[in-house]
């Protein structure tokens, strides 16, 4: 049985290249699976990488989860205090997950050069703020370092620089106005970094500085900070963790993660995955037609030898399978190609970013190319399987074929 399954593949295989019909057929195939494929992992690839880069750039700003006080509105400003003690963090100890809780306070203030002005949010930050996630977007200068000294050093955006002619070591004047006071409060920073995230929201409002700046204008003392930010070990658990930190904290504070904090950017983002999928479908399924046309255009060539094997022997599950694995052998042509040349784009996007974008509408100025080699495989199972599944009807054919008809009039 198994002398007759390898010459029946062989002679399958050394019929196509010299039939006139199946090898054109074959190579169409071949064709419509590698481009299939190719389109199929650089949707995956920028959609995926979309959601990574903008996910970034917010948690760059805001953490995972916000900490704060009831009474402090969404327009990103504070208004009342959180005392900031040993006991606060302790609560927090017991949560696995967790990479880093930073304090914070912002206030608004308004940038006041000799040909213009701008209106900015300044945020405080401490020794204990984690930079990681900011540094990819630092284009110019350094990290400003924070001890128990006023720190005057502040990182501004691009944008901020471009509109008002800052740059790195200049100085220049800010005006804040406090809470239940009329008179503005002057302070002078000097530029030590320069970031460029390409997301609006941000560029066009923020300055980074010490954390100290903004107690000393709001008058607090050393131990109130205006939130904290939570920074995760995995994006993935955000909803279990925000679930496990809203129980730690005290009544007057709540937790939010940034997906409840910006939902029209994570809902967009989410519409993604619809896309992807729905790319995916509709591509396996052209990819499966053409494949059903392929076998039974060969089944259809190869109906005398079937008629032969069947009088010698072979049963009609050993020919579906013989013919099953020719198919697979033509898929997977058709997948390494597609693999070979959909990943070769990927990566040249990914090294010289060929391909850019519209911020104001994407967020990202260069189409992020993300790869993940787990996608990558369980898309190429998915396809092998899905077409494969596909022809187990169109196989069946081969069932009807008699040997007494087609050897009586071929």
């Amino acid at each position: 049985m198994n002398l007759d399954f390898f010459i029946a593949k062989r002679l399958i295989k050394s019929g196509d290249s010299k039939s006139k019909i199946s090898s054109p057929i074959i190579k169409i195939s071949i064709s419509a699976i590698a481009i299939g494929v190719v389109i199929m992992l650089i949707s995956m690839a920028s959609g995926f990488g979309l959601q990574h880069k903008i996910r970034e750039k917010i948690s760059a700003f805001s953490g995972h989860i916000l900490i704060n006080n009831y009474n402090n509105n969404q327009s990103g400003l504070t208004l009342d205090s959180i005392v900031n003690d040993t006991a606060f963090y302790n609560n927090f100890r017991n949560i696995k997950g967790i990479k880093n809780i930073q304090a914070y306070a912002t206030i608004g203030g308004i940038i006041r050069t000799e040909k213009d002005f701008e209106g900015i949010i300044f945020k405080g930050v401490d020794q204990n703020y984690n930079w990681d996630l900011f540094k990819p977007y630092l284009i110019a200068g350094h990290i400003p370092t924070f001890g128990k000294k006023h720190n005057k050093n502040v990182i501004i955006s691009k944008t901020l620089s471009d509109r008002l002619g800052l740059k790195l070591n200049d100085s220049f004047n800010t005006f804040f106005l406090r809470k239940n006071s009329d008179k503005p409060q002057l302070r002078i920073f000097k530029v030590i970094g320069i970031y460029d995230t390409g997301f609006d929201d941000f560029d066009k409002n923020y300055v980074i500085g010490d954390l100290k700046i903004v107690q000393g204008l709001y008058k607090w003392p050393k131990n109130a900070v205006g939130g904290y930010e939570v920074i995760l070990q995995d994006f993935d658990q955000i909803d279990k963790k925000t679930e496990d930190i809203e129980k730690e904290t005290p009544p007057t504070l709540y937790a939010q993660s940034i997906m409840d904090k910006y939902p029209f950017i994570f809902n967009w983002l989410q519409m993604f995955d619809f896309n992807i999928l729905l790319i995916l479908v509709i591509i396996i399924f052209v990819a499966g037609l053409n494949m059903i046309t392929t076998l039974l255009v060969m089944i259809m060539e190869k109906r005398q030898f079937i008629a032969i094997m069947k009088v010698l022997g072979s049963n009609n599950r050993k020919l579906q399978t013989i013919f099953l694995i020719q198919a697979a052998y033509i898929i997977g042509v058709g997948l390494l190609i597609g693999n070979f040349i959909g990943l070769g784009l990927i990566f040249l996007q990914k090294q010289f970013g060929l391909i850019q974008l519209n911020p104001a509408t994407y967020y990202v100025k260069i189409a992020p190319a993300y790869i993940n080699f787990r996608h990558i495989l369980l898309l190429n199972a998915g396809v092998m399987i899905a077409i494969l599944m596909m022809l187990l009807l169109p196989v069946l054919f081969i069932s009807r074929i008699s040997p007494v008809k087609v050897l009586h009039y071929d």
